[in-house]
């Protein structure tokens, strides 16, 4: 229970880590391309008002555009760019002149956009570039009236700013795995300090249980024992004390089976390793044959057809009295949750390594989020509560322990209303 505990609280913290370095990865990537194609776009945009000069230019001189100007930042004083075209080819540019027609009148650079000419002022990108165009207007010297000479469109490939941004990705991918080895190993550190003392709380509670049921065996004896002498001469108790005396063995009856459960599963914990247990080798098919027939009169007593499908001959290394008790808890809970007309099956099958025992019903069934919770000492459903009167809720987690001893487990299917199987694994004997 607790290794399950820790692996939840492992995976939680790792899944809020991980949540936490993959939002901040996202924002981060997000805003770095947002600022580096922001820049990229305000290159352009200043190199198409640089080459809207020569396209402005040009009914003068037809030369204008293609007439090499030297690197200066501002030849006219103008306060806009003056940009040598035949150099574009460093910075993977292209700039293209159109008249007002929409028809190329020259083009510059090595980043031509193979996009048809549209007067689409936005900035757009298809494929791996980037591109703007926009409107060249000529204004009047008294500034009121402008006439559209063209239209100039710049370009430039985004390959290398897509190149440095998978370089940040892998560096974050890099440095994500990073995190989350090292989150793992803290996490792992984290649990098990976390853990150590409900760890410890478990453990004293279990030696507390098998101390006070040790210590309850004296008293409970002592009580059976005066109880049954008393009723053994009916002549010496008077009639109005009979049904106490009852009650009293009774009650008496029920605290034994608890006190020997309760040390069952103390002596079911305290072993780490089957290899600790003297086992011998034991043919599981007669046990489960025998257990049949004991229980035989209980089904029919209650109208239920208990079946035995065996026909192999197994042997499994065991305790014998412990695996009895692990099959009895499993078909007498099948007898008490299977209604009257219902039927019982055991069922054997022979595996490589493993044998595989079905105890199978037809009764109440069992709720899907009760299933998780049904192995739980002293847990019962309210529904199987008011089926069945007088049970501790201990014979699951008896059954549960032995068989984990043993090196096996037990798995259940169920449905409400149709019947439960639980099935047992126990390794071959070698």
């Amino acid at each position: 229970m607790l290794q399950a505990l820790g692996r939840r609280l492992l995976f939680s913290y790792l899944g809020v880590m991980v949540t936490i370095w993959g939002t901040a990865t996202t924002i981060v990537y997000h805003f770095l391309s947002y600022n580096l194609y922001q820049k990229l776009d305000s290159e352009i945009i200043t190199l198409a008002n640089a080459a809207a000069h020569n396209l402005i230019a040009a009914p003068v001189d037809k030369k204008a555009i293609n007439t090499k100007i030297p690197r200066i930042l501002d030849n006219d004083d103008d306060g806009d760019l003056d940009i040598p075209w035949q150099d574009l080819h460093e910075n993977h540019q292209g700039v293209e002149w159109f008249d007002t027609n929409a028809r190329l009148l020259a083009k510059a650079g090595t980043t031509i956009s193979r996009m048809s000419f549209t007067a689409n002022f936005d900035i757009s990108q298809h494929h791996k570039i980037r591109s703007i165009t926009i409107p060249v207007y000529l204004h009047s010297l008294t500034g009121r009236k402008k006439k559209l000479q063209g239209y100039v469109r710049v370009s430039e490939s985004t390959e290398e700013l897509e190149e440095e941004l998978d370089r940040v990705l892998w560096g974050f991918e890099l440095g994500g795995l990073i995190v989350i080895i090292l989150s793992g190993l803290g996490g792992w550190w984290l649990t098990r300090q976390s853990l150590q003392p409900i760890e410890q709380s478990i453990q004293q509670l279990k030696q507390f249980t098998a101390d006070a049921s040790h210590e309850l065996r004296s008293p409970l004896t002592i009580i059976k024992t005066s109880v049954e002498v008393i009723m053994n001469y009916p002549d010496r108790i008077h009639p109005a004390n009979l049904n106490k005396l009852e009650a009293i063995s009774s009650a008496s009856n029920q605290m034994t089976r608890l006190v020997e459960d309760l040390l069952l599963l103390a002596r079911t914990d305290a072993v780490t390793s089957p290899k600790m247990i003297a086992w011998i080798s034991i043919p599981l098919d007669e046990l489960l044959e025998d257990l049949v027939e004991f229980l035989e009169p209980q089904a029919v007593s209650k109208e239920i057809t208990l079946k035995s499908e065996i026909s192999t001959e197994v042997f499994i290394k065991g305790e014998a009295i412990q695996l009895k008790r692990l099959f009895s808890n499993l078909l007498q809970n099948a007898l008490h949750y299977t209604p009257k007309g219902g039927t019982v099956i055991v069922s054997l099958v022979k595996l490589e390594r493993f044998v595989a025992i079905d105890v199978q019903d037809t009764g109440i069934g069992i709720a899907p989020e009760h299933i998780p919770l049904i192995f739980n000492r002293f847990w019962r459903a309210d529904q199987a509560r008011n089926q069945r009167e007088g049970g501790l809720g201990l014979g699951l987690a008896i059954a549960l322990a032995i068989a984990r001893t043993h090196g096996g487990d037990i798995t259940i299917t169920s449905e409400i209303g149709v019947g439960s199987c639980f099935q047992v694994r126990l390794p071959l004997a070698s």
